[in-house]
């Protein structure tokens, strides 16, 4: 097998597809597009604002270019779409950006030319959705003269340990020979080797359970926090007690956002209500892990309370905006829920982020994050940022009414009134 003839280019480059781009830049001639011109003059200096890859690692990449110029991807003959996969305002899978990327790949494919999805989808959507645009767009028939493959995503944004290469990939093709073609192309990359799925739809439907799985047994514990709250006993201290056994998964509570697992199950849910199932164990655990942030918003009210403070007016400070520690990703996360709830109380509240951008979450969320920090009446720790640590809790307090709420259970447990 050929692969020195194979010239890539990586369809968006956001946490998934600059990190793909740059090894593939390793060793093949690459394309990394993007639609966002900014992002690529800024990649083309060196500059990742999503931290995934430094100016170090993009110039190693030797054979990568960047360009938001479509008739540049004539050139190229395999295709790796990693756009967004959303959910809209009813959780209902939103494939536009897909479909768009699929409708300007369709209008430069070629004969022979390959189209690898990477974007998280529920089973069926390359070859039900994404081949009717690639075939109508090109004129070119699927698996005649083009073929597609599917090898879902498996970054770890803000992960420095087990990065891209690290990470086992699960690969497919439309027909055996592809299918083989596209395992090789991503195994002279991959280090921790991959797994050839029988089929497209295989492949897509392991992305949807890894992430779906993460989210039920988190529904799990945190529906565990919600009783445990109610009896009075600290969910930690009961998780502790239960882990000294082998066999207990050590899941923890907490706030369920970001670009996966507070989306996937949407997918895979979608997918399975047009088949005529409405599954249930899949939307139950999604209904706990939308409702957290409102428990935390009102669980903190309830303990300003009881401590006396007036709630209206008063001042709160949420640390953290992104959805991870450590990062800048703000994509779904559901801290805005608490301050959304809280200031449906009459609350006054600063989000605190030193890792997110102010200009991506005003865009987002319709809030500026605060540079300066005052006193307040409750402060809501809803992410694990390290410089968090540093933070001098005392003199964030009003009084000592003022309630911490230690959503990750990551302060001194001293510190705190109550955590999850």
């Amino acid at each position: 097998m050929n692969l020195t003839d194979k010239k890539i280019a990586v369809i968006g480059l956001g946490y998934v597809g600059l990190p793909l781009a740059v090894e593939f830049g390793k060793i093949y001639s690459v394309l990394g597009f993007d639609i966002n011109a900014q992002r690529v003059h800024e990649l083309s200096s060196g500059i990742d604002r999503t931290l995934e890859s430094n100016e170090e690692e993009i110039n190693s990449s030797v054979h990568l270019k960047f360009s938001n110029k479509k008739e540049d991807l004539r050139q190229y003959n395999v295709f790796i779409v990693t756009v967004p996969t959303p959910i809209d305002q009813f959780n209902a899978p939103d494939l536009k950006p897909l479909l768009l990327a699929s409708e300007m790949l369709g209008s430069v494919l070629k004969a022979g030319d390959i189209v690898i999805y990477e974007s998280t989808v529920y089973p069926g959507c390359t070859e039900e959705d994404c081949v009717p645009v690639l075939e109508k767009f090109s004129g070119l028939k699927f698996n005649v003269d083009f073929y597609c493959g599917y090898s879902p995503e498996r970054i770890n944004p803000g992960d420095k340990v087990n990065t891209l290469t690290k990470i086992m990939k699960v690969t497919s093709g439309s027909t055996p020979e592809i299918a083989e073609v596209v395992d090789q192309l991503y195994k002279s990359v991959i280090v921790a080797g991959t797994h050839k799925a029988p089929s497209l739809k295989v492949a897509e439907a392991s992305k949807a359970i890894e992430n779906a799985q993460r989210d039920v047994n988190i529904s799990f514990v945190n529906e565990l926090a919600l009783i445990f709250d109610r009896m009075g006993i600290d969910t930690q201290d009961v998780l502790e007690a239960a882990g000294t056994k082998w066999n207990f998964l050590k899941y923890k509570p907490g706030l369920v956002g970001g670009h996966c697992i507070g989306v996937d199950p949407y997918y895979l849910a979608h997918k399975a209500e047009s088949l005529g199932y409405h599954p249930q164990v899949i939307l139950s655990g999604r209904r706990v892990n939308d409702n957290m942030g409102m428990f935390v918003a009102n669980k903190v009210v309830k303990l300003m309370i009881q401590k006396g403070s007036v709630i209206k007016g008063a001042k709160a400070l949420v640390l953290g905006i992104t959805f991870k520690e450590n990062c800048p990703d703000i994509r779904n996360s559901k801290v805005i829920d608490i301050y959304k709830e809280l200031k449906q109380f009459g609350l006054e509240v600063d989000v605190y982020d030193p890792h997110a951008d102010a200009q991506e979450v005003e865009k987002e969320y319709g809030l500026r994050i605060t540079s300066e920090l005052g006193s307040y009446n409750a402060i809501v720790l809803a992410v694990s940022h390290n410089e968090f640590l540093n933070l001098d809790f005392q003199k964030l307090k009003t009084d000592d009414k003022s309630v911490i709420f230690d959503i990750k259970s990551f302060l001194n447990r001293g510190l705190v009134d109550s955590r999850l």
